[in-house]
């Protein structure tokens, strides 16, 4: 494959050109797309480059793989046609709030509409939020049909048992400064660290303080909502919500060790209760693989739990965790909120989650949560049960954990009285 327009000579990009200036500025937490400008990732016009890293997070390796194999041309644009957002999401007044929203870019599904002119020009700007509709087919929910748990209604429920849902993949954009005041440190210190331990990956981070957005060659989000997205505007909208962190051995693989696939499921079928009474269910998916260690360090401690002498113990849930990977969770909910954010919400009726560190997380950022959802009894599988008993001596949410058959008739009492 030839490679057009591209020199032998490789151009470090860690240091400005003298008297240099971006072409598309950015102003982070302006009251417009156009006003705030683009984020502008890509490497196929490098002077129009105006952030740190490129688009893709961890997906762009692969992309310079399929460049190294000839199959891609490196200055390959994607056609936009026909892949606006299928429904309208924003904006609120969240998106301008100083320091409310500082992982992603607000106006990142908007870019085709909002920056047409400059496109036009050659800029080669690209979304980094997709917004689509799709249908979920999960057994478990065919059992809370079967149970009577949930009814099919034609709207959210389908007549097969599958659920209607709009589905939005984010991919993270990271202001610098104002990721450096939600950990409470200095841009400065926080710039030197991420170079430090990505190997010096992204030498910019250090010789480049005129470049205060980053793109994280890490995972992203995917958020699925069930009702009626337009329901977001109108601050009465009773919301359900799950936020989940990624565990693809239960989440995907059914295994038994821990809660995450049964929380999610719960999740899911309190969301759908929830849309069929008029309110939105809202599941926040963030790919924070074991507490945001990697699966790799996951199973280590599974194994260093299951080897200890006396065998797994709630008592040394967390102290396992910290002994192979120095820390007990390297998740650190600060950003998590931010989505929240974009979606416009300011209260969560009803918080289906124990964990401590998101309800602080979101309370934190002014969410007001007015009811939390542990997972019932029953949904716990055996082998879980250690990691349910260490959570609950950790301090996580436990209240009075409903069956599931009493699900139903609660939620409906609960949301009559909102």
């Amino acid at each position: 494959m030839t490679r057009p327009n591209r020199p032998d000579h490789i151009r470090l990009t860690s240091h400005p050109a003298p008297g240099a200036k971006p072409r598309y500025p950015i102003v982070w937490g302006a009251p417009s797309a156009r006003e705030r400008g683009p984020i502008i990732g890509t490497v196929s016009r490098p002077f129009d480059r105006n952030v740190i890293g490129t688009h893709g997070g961890s997906y762009a390796l692969y992309r310079a793989l399929a460049v190294s194999a000839g199959a891609l041309s490196p200055l390959q644009r994607p056609d936009l046609t026909n892949t606006g957002p299928a429904v309208v999401i924003g904006p609120f007044a969240q998106w301008q709030a100083v320091g409310k929203i500082v992982s992603l870019d607000p106006w990142g599904h908007t870019v085709t509409e909002a920056f047409a002119d400059a496109i036009a020009e050659g800029a080669d700007i690209r979304p980094s939020i997709a917004v689509t509709r799709a249908r979920l087919d999960l057994p478990e929910i065919e059992q809370a049909i079967a149970k009577g748990r949930l009814a099919h209604d034609g709207a959210v429920v389908q007549a097969n048992g599958s659920l209607s849902v709009v589905k939005i993949a984010i991919d993270p954009v990271w202001y610098l400064p104002g990721i450096a005041e939600r950990f409470k440190t200095s841009e400065t210190s926080l710039r030197r660290t991420l170079f430090e331990q990505t190997a010096g990956m992204f030498p910019e981070l250090v010789t480049r303080p005129d470049l205060r957005h980053f793109l994280p060659p890490i995972g992203g989000t995917t958020v699925y909502i069930l009702g009626d997205v337009a329901k977001l505007a109108d601050p009465a909208t009773s919301i359900t919500c799950r936020v989940h962190d990624e565990c693809n051995g239960s989440d995907v693989f059914g295994s038994d060790i821990c809660t995450c696939r049964p929380y999610l499921v719960h999740g899911i079928e309190e969301c759908a209760r929830a849309a069929q009474r008029g309110g939105l269910g809202i599941i926040v998916y963030n790919r924070k693989e074991g507490r945001a260690l990697g699966e790799v360090t996951k199973f280590l401690v599974y194994n260093a739990r299951k080897r200890q002498e006396g065998g797994d113990a709630a008592a040394a849930y967390f102290e396992r965790t910290e002994c192979v990977a120095g820390v007990q969770d390297a998740r650190f909910q600060q950003l998590m909120p931010d989505v929240l954010h974009w979606l416009g919400i300011a209260r969560i009726d009803r918080f289906v989650s124990m964990s401590d560190m998101k309800y602080a997380a979101l309370t934190g950022q002014g969410v007001n949560i007015v009811e939390r959802v542990p997972i019932p009894n029953e949904l716990v599988p055996a082998d879980a049960q250690v990691e349910m008993a260490a959570k609950k001596a950790a301090g996580y949410y436990a209240g009075a954990a409903l069956e599931p058959q009493d699900l139903a008739a609660t939620v409906g009492r609960s949301l009559d009285q909102q």
